[in-house]
């Protein structure tokens, strides 16, 4: 039996082999240890989120939602207390699917009762580093403040 690989990282992300996601995510700048990447491959063993985090995914597809959540990013969901731990989501994708437009990011918020953060075509432009960036800061402060009461 293998060991998931904890990670305690406060951004957890699928990147798919273009890479779009993770230099979206090398753009933020975070320290060391608060990113984690899924495994590119199901295959793969997952991670074991240890404490609570947002979620940056990447939508697929332009069918009005069928197959538009990666089946990485569904594998580690399937994960009880990954989901448990998930307290919002940042969706990137591509305009050119119109309504389907960051669906995945839609379709995870309702199904697990969290917001969806933001949204974010391809790499993002430098406003959308920097939103993310103060948007990241004040959701944890108001994160510490509400488990805080």
């Amino acid at each position: 039996m293998t060991t998931a690989t904890m990670t305690s990282a406060q951004l957890i992300y699928f990147s798919s082999v273009s890479n779009n996601t993770h230099r979206f995510v090398e753009k933020l700048q975070l320290p060391d240890g608060e990113t984690a990447r899924l495994p590119l491959r199901t295959a793969e063993e997952t991670l074991q989120a240890t404490e609570p985090y947002v979620l940056v995914v990447p939508s697929y597809g332009a069918d009005g939602g069928s197959g538009s959540v990666p089946k990485q990013v569904i594998k580690f969901l399937n994960v009880e207390s990954n989901r448990r731990l998930l307290r919002g989501v940042i969706g990137a994708g591509n305009t050119n699917f119109q309504e389907s437009y960051c669906i995945a990011g839609d379709i995870i918020a309702a199904k697990c009762g969290v917001p969806h953060l933001y949204r974010f075509e391809l790499m993002g432009t430098e406003h959308d580093v920097s939103t993310v960036r103060q948007g990241l800061e004040e959701f944890w402060k108001q994160q510490s403040s509400l488990s805080a009461v």
